[in-house]
């Protein structure tokens, strides 16, 4: 039976008229960054508290609810990387004070990567974990299937229409729908706890949050993930859980190496939320990364 972990409290910041959720743990150190910890699709802070939990001891550590999740307000805006990376960027300079390293999951991820790759005087240093977000896809070498192009796009343009897709958001926010997608993408069962449901089902019943679920297929497709490993100079760790069936890791990390070849990288035994499913390995590897690395003197300090 896992030891229940107490959880910060937060507080809010208000960005661009609306109230953002955050959470801080640990002092502020004048030999190492602060730590920025952003979460999935769906989830929240509450997703980080075993990290929080474990790395404040050595950091300063800052966790926030992107817009249109956790706690955050859920206005009817166009959501994308770009909105989210201005986010992050904003919450650095205005509340953070100094450059962090930026560690995020699945979405999170692809949002940080943007911050690091669009925003760099915000970001001292950047850690995926099973970071989302597409590469620029080579020339098919065969003609695409024309039945499969018609369908995806009538699919598509359903899913736009308002009905279809507050159903589907009332069919997947049910907490026995949450329970059996977790179990598909956490190798370890014993880690989807009750309260694990709870934590992504609550957001759900705030208002608007079926107008941010339909924003999923309404948003234009951001930046590449190449392009921006293409605009970025930070030192970046890639942590990876191999039992994910939503991304091949394997696969995944080889384009990542390709496109930032002085990257670091490690594969874990979990699947989608390694930093969740196996909190103890990635709050060791990501404290041995920051600590044993230039990252951990400020500029001037050297």
């Amino acid at each position: 039976m896992q030891t229940a972990i107490a959880r910060p409290i937060g507080t809010v910041w208000q960005w661009r008229g609306q109230p953002v959720y955050y959470v801080k743990a640990g002092e502020p150190h004048p030999d190492r960054p602060p730590l920025l910890l952003v979460h999935g699709f769906g989830a929240s802070t509450d997703h980080w508290h075993k990290n929080i939990d474990g790395l404040s001891q050595d950091f300063e550590v800052w966790a926030i609810d992107l817009l249109g999740f956790g706690r955050s307000a859920k206005p009817d805006w166009v959501y994308s990387g770009d909105l989210w990376r201005d986010q992050l960027h904003d919450f650095i300079v205005e509340v953070i004070g100094r450059p962090a390293v930026l560690a995020g999951n699945s979405l999170g991820g692809y949002a940080a990567l943007c911050v690091a790759a669009q925003r760099p005087q915000s970001a001292a240093g950047l850690v995926l974990l099973n970071c989302a977000g597409s590469f620029t896809e080579a020339a098919p070498l065969t003609q695409p299937d024309p039945v499969r192009q018609v369908m995806g796009k009538a699919v598509r343009s359903l899913l736009l229409q308002p009905l279809p897709s507050f159903l589907l958001f009332q069919y997947v926010r049910q907490k026995s729908v949450i329970r059996k997608t977790l179990q598909k993408v956490y190798l370890d069962q014993t880690a989807v706890t009750d309260q694990l449901v709870d934590d992504i089902y609550r957001p759900s019943c705030d208002p608007g949050a079926a107008v941010v679920f339909a924003s999923v297929f309404k948003s234009p497709q951001g930046e590449k993930n190449d392009v921006l490993l293409s605009q970025m100079t930070c030192p970046l760790l890639m942590l990876w859980g191999t039992g994910d069936p939503w991304m091949q890791s394997t696969a995944r990390g080889a384009k990542f190496r390709q496109y930032y070849p002085g990257l670091s990288e490690h594969y874990l035994q979990a699947g989608h939320c390694p930093h969740d499913e196996v909190p103890d390995q990635v709050n060791s590897l990501l404290r041995d990364w920051v600590l044993g690395s230039a990252l951990s003197l400020e500029p001037g300090t050297a």
